[in-house]
């Protein structure tokens, strides 16, 4: 969420290179399905989504899933890299995926030259906490079709914003079938509540594409409220991080002085 704001308010001109070059030089591909990281596993690396989109899921041992949540372009996929020892979920490509994978290496390296990109990475990874939390709401206390319109209005505002008057179309990459998974339905539900929610805010969802002619009439449906995105705080949060390492570093170098 913002990752790309932050980082372009936060890093100066030499850091963001380097962040720039890191990117392009550890591309990498995974195909539909491909699991990044495994739950249970170690740690190896912590990524940036370039294209496509990446799940977030837990397995039963009887094969039912859970999504916990989705990466979109743009955005971090976790800092399980620094937090833990084995990772507690596992994340997977949800159609072709395109990421930055960067090591552990070479993390240590982008934060001994780009000081600036630590609180950078932080504030993404708040971000992602906040929707973690939504979609709590999400399953505990909204009805089904309550649910899905909340999840197509987050999709659509996390790509484009929220629309100052009518809708319009962003990519959906999710089948039903993951829509169920995410949402705690069965896909046969799922189906159903497109279907309704088609007949009474004209939305579709096919071909990879979400259309939304009314998104205001979806949001109330939903009682969609973006407030939990942070839209436009991300260029504020480098402002404040940018004064208070400046007060630091004016206060490390007053003591030092006063060392001397």
């Amino acid at each position: 969420m913002e990752l790309g704001e932050i980082v372009n308010g936060l890093l100066t001109p030499r850091e963001r290179a380097l962040w720039e070059a890191s990117l392009a030089r550890h591309m990498r591909e995974y195909p539909k399905g491909a699991d990044l990281a495994r739950e249970g596993e170690k740690p190896g690396a912590f990524w940036i989504i370039i294209s496509g989109w990446a799940q977030k899921y837990k397995q039963m041992p009887d094969g039912r899933r859970q999504i916990l949540g989705l990466v979109l372009p743009g955005e971090l996929c976790d800092l399980d890299l620094f937090t833990v020892a084995r990772a507690d979920h596992s994340t997977a490509a949800v159609r072709r995926l395109s990421v930055a994978e960067i090591g552990r290496a070479e993390a240590q390296r982008l934060f001994e030259k780009c000081p600036n990109l630590s609180p950078a990475l932080c504030w993404a990874a708040m971000l992602g906490a906040s929707v973690q939390r939504e979609w709590t709401i999400n399953i505990g206390q909204r009805n089904a079709l309550e649910r899905v319109a909340q999840l197509l209005c987050e999709i659509y505002v996390r790509q484009c914003g929220v629309p100052v008057a009518g809708g319009g179309t962003c990519d959906f990459l999710l089948t039903q079938g993951q829509m169920a998974e995410a949402m705690g339905l069965t896909q046969v539900h799922v189906n159903r509540i497109v279907q309704q929610l088609r007949l009474r805010c004209a939305v579709e969802v096919r071909n990879m594409r979400l259309e939304i002619p009314d998104f205001a009439q979806l949001a109330a449906l939903a009682s969609f409220n973006a407030t939990y995105l942070h839209l436009g705080e991300a260029r504020a949060g480098a402002d404040r991080a940018r004064m208070l390492f400046a007060a630091e570093r004016d206060g490390s170098d007053r003591r030092s002085d006063g060392a001397a």
